[in-house]
C-alpha cells in the first residue's frame, strides 16, 4: 500500500485545494491530509475558518482516505506515525523540496517530495483571492 501525504492550511476550500489532493491522490493508494493547526500557521494570516471545521471539510472529500490535524509542536510526527512513501507540496507552500527532503532523512523519513502544479482552470483557487474579492464586493 504506497501512502501519500499532503500538508496544508486548507482555510476556505476551492477548487485549487481540491486539484491538489486529486493529483496527491494518483500518486499513491492512500491518501493521508494532515490540515494545519490554527496555531501553527505562522507564514501567512491565520485562518478564517477554525482548525476542526476545516479539518472536517477535507474528511468529507471523495478523494481522502485519512485526514487529521497536525500535532501542536512537531510538524513531522505525523508523518514519522503515517510513514509515507511521498509527500505533496501545493505549488505555492514555501518548502524548498530539496530543503524538505533533507531535514525528513534526517529524521529517519524516507519519503520522495512532489510538487503539485498550479491549477488554472477557475478564477477562485486562492483563499486570499477570495476573500478580497468577497470584500470588494460587499464595500461596493
Amino acid at each position: 500500500m504506497k501512502k501519500i501525504v499532503a500538508t496544508g492550511t486548507f482555510d476556505i476550500l476551492h477548487p485549487g485545494h481540491i486539484y491538489y489532493l486529486e493529483e496527491s491522490k494518483k500518486l499513491g493508494d492512500e491518501l493521508w491530509v494532515i490540515v494545519a493547526r490554527e496555531k501553527n500557521v505562522v507564514h501567512k494570516p491565520r485562518p478564517i475558518v477554525s482548525e476542526d471545521q476545516r479539518l472536517k471539510m477535507i474528511q468529507s472529500l471523495r478523494c481522502v482516505d485519512h485526514a487529521m490535524l497536525g500535532d501542536h509542536t512537531d510538524m513531522y510526527k505525523p508523518i514519522r506515525e503515517i510513514d509515507p512513501a511521498v509527500i505533496t507540496i501545493g505549488f505555492n507552500q514555501k518548502w524548498s523540496e530539496d530543503k524538505l527532503k533533507a531535514d525528513m532523512d534526517g529524521r529517519g523519513i524516507c519519503a520522495d517530495v512532489v510538487r503539485i502544479s498550479e491549477y488554472t482552470g477557475m478564477p477562485f483557487t486562492s483563499s486570499t483571492k477570495i476573500i478580497e474579492e468577497a470584500v470588494r464586493r460587499r464595500t461596493q
